[in-house]
């Protein structure tokens, strides 16, 4: 990564860039895996949302950063160590349930950062935000019918629906944490110090926990590093899918 990205602002667009992407690829591993043919559409469909939400926020990252980088060469060509993105959003699922728990972690936070990310002083990450709001709203609204189903429902779903969430819960508190890049951000009107959404986040989960007959985990340790570009051992195995065709054929397209 050269010197010029790692500005504050480059950075913190590339970290709502690489969330989006990331999420967008994860869920599309995911597609003919679902429990109902209208599942693999609804998940192709969140998929297609992120994907259409990471586009022009690369692209912006690449203007702001001013190194003549094109959304396809930060998609496909930037190392694993480069990418921003939190962890949550690469962990692979093993169970739907697992697809379910983390949209649900993820969305109720993404949609109150969209909403006031609707604001922001750079239109483009406003525009982003605005259109984007509406559709995650759809989003956290889909991933909270399926947590109260799985939670509610029988005793073997609700054993897996938990053992997700056990799962998925030590990647929650990066979603929240604030360093210089946020911090920057927040004070230019860029961008949103995350912190300052875990309040709203804490009631919102746990009141789909509490109507899920759910259990809040515990959680032993904290998963961190992935805005810092310190990523778990998933990653390098999902950007060697993601970015196989680009770098195999340079210059393809469609």
């Amino acid at each position: 990564m050269s010197a010029a990205v790692v500005t504050a602002e480059v950075a913190y667009v590339l970290r709502l860039a690489d969330d989006a992407l990331v999420l967008a690829q994860r869920l599309a591993g995911q597609l003919t895996r679902a429990p109902q043919l209208e599942e693999d559409v609804a998940l192709s469909n969140i998929a297609l949302d992120l994907l259409g939400q990471a586009r022009p926020l690369l692209t912006r990252a690449g203007e702001l950063e001013g190194a003549g980088r094109s959304e396809d060469d930060l998609a496909y060509l930037r190392e694993e160590r480069a990418f921003l993105n939190c962890q949550l959003v690469e962990v692979p699922e093993r169970d739907f349930a697992e697809t379910i728990a983390r949209q649900l972690l993820f969305s109720c936070y993404q949609l109150p950062l969209y909403r006031v990310l609707a604001t922001s002083t750079d239109e483009v990450v406003a525009g982003v935000a605005e259109k984007g709001a509406k559709e995650v709203d759809y989003h956290r609204d889909h991933a909270v019918q399926w947590t109260l189903r799985l939670g509610d429902g029988t005793d073997e779903s609700h054993r897996r629906m938990q053992a997700a969430l056990e799962r998925l819960w030590p990647y929650a508190d990066e979603l929240f944490e604030s360093d210089d890049v946020t911090r920057a951000a927040a004070a230019s009107g860029l961008g949103v110090d995350p912190a300052g959404l875990r309040a709203g986040w804490d009631a919102d989960v746990d009141a789909v926990l509490a109507e899920a007959t759910l259990t809040r985990p515990q959680p032993v340790r904290r998963a961190t590093g992935g805005r810092r570009g310190v990523h778990t051992e998933a990653m390098g195995y999902l950007l060697a899918e993601m970015q196989h065709l680009h770098r195999s054929h340079p210059g393809a397209t469609w």
